[in-house]
């Protein structure tokens, strides 16, 4: 028996597949638009390039487009597709609408600078530009987002879905996804009377840091349904049962219960309150994520996985995954000084999640109607992409070290020696991780046109 032969998870009614192909389509459109800025911002950062943009204002401007297009944007739109796929019969208007408002604050997003958005604020989690085309274009995705959740959700029970660890995983994500627009909303109105309002760097820092960190359990939860459906489709066993495995899930997401404790115990331009929020994701959001990956782990070293080519890329992406996730944890615990060594760690744990959905997208492509992702670009491409950014993180996390402050660029950065050297090998990596993300796009658009060859 083949992986393709098993056909884990869900088998999708034709309408959902359209949907969920459509979701897919808007998640990889997002990734190659932040390619494109993250080439502009690693020339930005490494020497020699660097001196072609002597200002700090365009640097910051294609930082926040690309974080919010390959984080917020990839991410939930890639959510948004898992939804459609294990969505029940029934408000398909509601789903499309929902797609169509996310898909216009996408493309609205994107071409915001070009439309006069400036003024970049680089708050942690959704960095904005402040301007109302900016902001307008997060209002329609968000929306998007929240129409498409509650379409899932509204025709779901949770007692229905026990014990499948993907249903309970997803549905988890949508709750934590709801709970984050929640504390987001609470936030803003706790900061009404706040001076500055819509307008400070503060401001967008306090209004965005309890949301954006739940939605990490969210963007935690989803990676985690693609590690056990890549693993289970890759014949990996998982030495654990699907209640336990569903129960796994439910405690990642358990933590998120004090979150408006928090909201209710502190100010919010408290330090209480940011160290709150801190502490719930540095110790909370690997509840489930550590004991999933040893288990993983686990049944690498004792059973042998599906070695057909239509396996080869997940495979490697899953692999590929669970090192940086691995690798960003462990920077995480050596953040001290505000350096680059949190943007190393940053990167080390987004990429984990990106290149789990790398390779579920691949899994997924033959389930959407379109040609598998068997060619050499595919196989080739989460070797490149985690190598480059293996590359990227260590050079970001020593020269942090060595005391290269985060979120400068160009003659701020004041390189010079050693320094200067490991930011090259930053550059270098980040160029690496550019291309394999690159690469990603050209297989799934070649899928897409039903052109994928061997």
């Amino acid at each position: 028996m083949t992986a393709q032969d098993s056909q884990y998870g869900p088998q999708p009614l034709p309408a959902s597949r359209r949907l969920a192909a459509a979701w897919l389509g808007l998640g990889v459109c997002a990734l190659g638009v932040a390619g494109i800025f993250a080439i502009l911002l690693v020339l930005a950062r490494a020497p020699g390039t660097s001196a072609l943009f002597p200002t700090q204002d365009f640097f910051r401007t294609a930082l926040v487009v690309h974080v919010d297009q390959s984080v917020l944007i990839w991410f939930l739109a890639f959510a948004g597709m898992l939804w459609s796929l294990h969505a029940r019969p029934g408000v398909m208007p509601m789903r499309w609408l929902s797609l169509a408002l996310a898909a216009g604050g996408a493309a609205l997003l994107a071409a915001s600078p070009f439309l006069g958005a400036g003024d970049p604020s680089l708050n942690n989690y959704v960095p904005v530009l402040r301007h109302p085309v900016f902001h307008a274009a997060l209002l329609l995705f968000g929306i998007g987002i929240v129409l498409q959740v509650l379409s899932y959700g509204l025709r779901h029970h949770p007692a229905r879905l026990w014990p499948d660890p993907l249903h309970i995983g997803i549905y988890t994500a949508g709750l934590a996804t709801l709970a984050s627009v929640g504390s987001l909303i609470w936030s803003g109105l706790s900061l009404a009377d706040l001076p500055g309002r819509g307008q400070s760097e503060a401001y967008f820092e306090l209004l965005f840091w309890g949301g954006g960190h739940i939605l990490q359990f969210a963007y935690t939860q989803v990676m985690l349904v693609a590690w056990i459906w890549t693993a289970r489709q890759a014949g990996i066993r998982i030495p654990l049962a699907d209640r336990w495995l569903s129960l796994v899930l439910v405690l990642g997401v358990l933590p998120l219960l004090a979150a408006p404790l928090i909201h209710l115990a502190y100010p919010i331009a408290s330090a209480e309150f940011r160290n709150g929020f801190t502490a719930l994701m540095q110790y909370g959001n690997s509840l489930a994520a550590v004991p999933i990956g040893l288990l993983i782990l686990f049944g690498l070293s004792t059973g042998r996985a599906f070695r057909d080519p239509a396996m080869t890329a997940p495979y490697r992406a899953l692999l590929a995954s669970l090192l940086l996730f691995a690798v960003g944890g462990l920077l995480g615990v050596m953040i001290g000084d505000v350096n680059t060594v949190i943007t190393a760690h940053y990167h080390g744990s987004i990429v984990g999640v990106t290149l789990a959905l790398m390779g579920l997208s691949y899994l997924l492509l033959p389930r959407l109607g379109w040609a598998p992702a068997t060619g050499r670009m595919a196989r080739i491409q989460p070797v490149i992409y985690a190598t480059g950014q293996l590359l990227h993180i260590g050079g970001l996390a020593v020269s942090g070290m060595m005391g290269i402050e985060r979120k400068t660029a160009g003659s701020e950065q004041g390189l010079d020696g050693l320094t200067h050297f490991f930011m090259g090998i930053m550059g270098l990596g980040g160029l690496l991780a550019v291309i394999g993300g690159i690469l990603f796009v050209l297989v799934i658009a070649r899928s897409f046109l039903g052109r994928e060859r061997p």
